[in-house]
């Protein structure tokens, strides 16, 4: 077998179809879902993929698990709001054919689209197809890295990820999150918050969104998601600092 992709979901019914046919080129598509309570796996049944619940500790113990259900040669990993383009598509299937190179896995471009089809400015590269013998792991609790072992090279084509697409499911997505980041840093014996800590996080945030990333260019669409960004920052903050002034379920004096 020589492809295997691999989807992280959870409560992803509305568009884990349309990120199983857009890897329907992989010899098998493996679906790790973490705890959905929507109709996701009765999807991914129906579209013939095999699927594995698995409550994961995070994002890299989601992908770690994928990679160790995987029978390909070569592994590619998306997420369930993600899409692959046709010419990702040639790409990943060249890339896995050529026997001579020495690299042994690729970072692939991707565009991000807000509130339906507003294009985010800047373009990531994130690494996501992987010769399976050559990646150790994934690693890290709040951003996940891939280790490997050998050269890394980039694919031109594009993929696709259509997040955040209406206010409510941004609010609802930091409501989930923002507890799990804030509790990761409390473990993490981060340093107590003070009242400048939360405008530095917000405006670092917000820098980093609207000028770094040029989401100046994008509008009152970027206006407000880098607006977000900064808010969302406050919320996981905010919940640090409730972990870290409450003790035995009673808040500090």
């Amino acid at each position: 077998m020589k492809l295997s992709a691999i989807i992280i979901a959870k409560d992803a019914e509305e568009h884990i179809a349309d990120a199983i046919n857009s890897v329907s080129f992989a010899d098998e598509t493996i679906v790790i879902d973490n705890g959905s309570i929507d109709r996701t796996l009765n999807v991914v049944s129906k579209m013939g993929a095999k699927s594995f619940s698995y409550r994961a500790k995070g994002f890299a113990d989601a992908r770690n698990f994928g990679l160790q259900k995987a029978k390909g040669e070569w592994v590619f990993y998306i997420d369930s709001d993600e899409r692959v383009t046709d010419v990702l598509q040639k790409e990943i299937e060249s890339a896995i054919k050529n026997k001579e190179s020495d690299i042994v896995a690729f970072k692939v471009k991707r565009k991000n689209y807000y509130y339906g089809n507003h294009q985010w400015p800047y373009i990531e590269k994130l690494e996501r197809l992987f010769r399976k013998k050559n990646l150790e792991e994934w690693y890290g609790d709040l951003h996940e890295s891939p280790k490997i072992k050998g050269s890394v090279g980039l694919l031109d084509g594009f993929l696709l990820h259509y997040t955040r697409q209406n206010l409510e499911s941004m609010v609802e997505k930091t409501i989930a999150w923002s507890k799990v980041e804030a509790e990761l840093r409390f473990r993490a014996n981060h340093p107590k918050m003070a009242w400048w800590r939360f405008f530095r996080v917000m405006l670092t945030a917000f820098y980093d969104s609207y000028i770094k990333q040029g989401g100046w260019k994008a509008g009152i669409m970027g206006l407000i998601e880098s607006i977000y960004q900064s808010f969302s920052m406050f919320i996981t903050y905010s919940r640090l600092w409730e972990f870290q002034n409450k003790q035995n379920g009673e808040e500090k004096n």
